[in-house]
């Protein structure tokens, strides 16, 4: 069964972004056990400002997407590919029960937007 064993403390930086303040732990049944260390950058969901979108997804499932970047980024552990970090963003929202169709609007807004992003940053 899927769970966070740790909460998500984070520290607001100046450019937008947030540093985690204490390692993040997820428990996935896709892929095990996901662990973002202290000091990882992350934006959380880049979900566009575009009125109606940002009202729909914006500003939700904060763990989940921190977990998400964190599988993105070169010298995760696990190393997964692609379709498997999106699977996983879509199974931590569900672990804190966002809803299916919202789930959906966010799992397929990284399916269509996230490869530029995916392994190009590194820890």
């Amino acid at each position: 069964m899927p769970k966070y064993l740790t909460e998500l403390k984070t520290k607001t930086l100046n450019d937008g972004k947030w540093e985690i303040l204490e390692p993040l732990i997820y428990v996935s049944d896709i892929v095990w056990k996901i662990v973002v260390p202290e000091g990882f950058i992350s934006d959380f969901a880049s979900v566009p400002r575009i009125p109606v979108i940002y009202a729909m997804v914006g500003n939700c499932s904060h763990r989940a997407a921190v977990i998400h970047d964190y599988l993105y980024r070169i010298g995760a552990k696990p190393d997964v590919k692609r379709e498997i970090a999106d699977w996983v963003f879509d199974e931590a929202m569900g672990v804190k029960n966002v809803p299916r169709w919202r789930r959906w609007i966010m799992w397929a807004g990284v399916r269509i937007g996230g490869r530029g992003a995916y392994k190009k940053l590194e820890l």
